[in-house]
């Protein structure tokens, strides 16, 4: 049974949300304290719902608490519906967002679809391949199973969507996709963002795959277009 954090303060909100979730066979813990929330989060946790104005901790702040040494999935909510703010926490690292107010429903597709893509597993219709790849004389070996990488020797673990938006990427070698593409391909679902929030996902990507993120050897941008993969695979 997959075990859902819902960090939130506001009593209303965590009530219906954990109904909603429980009805879909979830366990829930639900906590107002970011700190609680937090440790909770290391604790076999599928995935975490996080609102960003607590009482003991800002949002961002338990986000980054949560990075440090986790790749458990991220939902944040919030009512801070500027771009700006919503790229800020993706940008420390969170899968997902939903703006206040918000219908539980929506809620529950969103935790459904991110815990789909967050998972080893394929279902039987899935096409994506199972399996590790490597470029560029092994210095980034991508492995399907595990959901991580390998850099340079030393594994490398990805957010679900750092990983989906690698993959995506690492299966259409020398083809550019653009920041909608990517989006579908990563998100699965009609996703009310904007482009930004791709290139916030794809500089923390950066960050961990690449020797000089500034000047990208395996995930490049092509202006005005979007992103293309272009490492070099090595023979088998």
């Amino acid at each position: 049974m997959a075990r859902i954090v819902i960090i939130e303060d506001e009593p209303k909100i965590s009530k219906i949300v954990r109904s909603y979730l429980e009805a879909e066979g979830f366990e829930v813990w639900v906590t107002e304290s970011g700190r609680e929330g937090a440790e909770w989060a290391r604790r076999d946790t599928s995935l975490v719902i996080l609102d960003l104005m607590l009482p003991d901790l800002p949002g961002e702040e338990v986000c980054r608490l949560i990075r440090q040494d986790s790749t458990v999935p991220i939902i944040m909510l919030t009512a801070k519906s500027s771009e700006e703010e919503r790229i800020r926490g993706l940008g420390l690292g969170a899968d997902d967002y939903v703006v206040k107010p918000f219908s539980p429903r929506e809620l529950v597709l969103r935790v459904k679809a991110v815990l789909k893509r967050s998972g080893p597993e394929r279902t039987a219709g899935d096409r994506e391949p199972s399996g590790t790849r490597s470029y560029n004389r092994g210095s980034l070996v991508i492995r399907d199973a595990e959901h991580d990488v390998i850099v340079n020797g030393k594994v490398v673990f990805l957010t679900p969507v750092e990983f989906k938006a690698l993959a995506s990427l690492a299966r259409n070698p020398g083809r550019v996709l653009s920041r909608s593409q990517l989006i579908d391909l990563v998100y699965g679902y009609s996703f009310e963002g904007y482009d930004r929030t791709v290139d916030a996902h794809i500089k923390n990507l950066r960050r961990k795959i690449e020797p000089e993120p500034r000047e990208p050897i395996f995930v490049q941008t092509v202006y005005g277009l979007g992103y293309r993969f272009s490492g070099t695979p090595d023979a088998d």
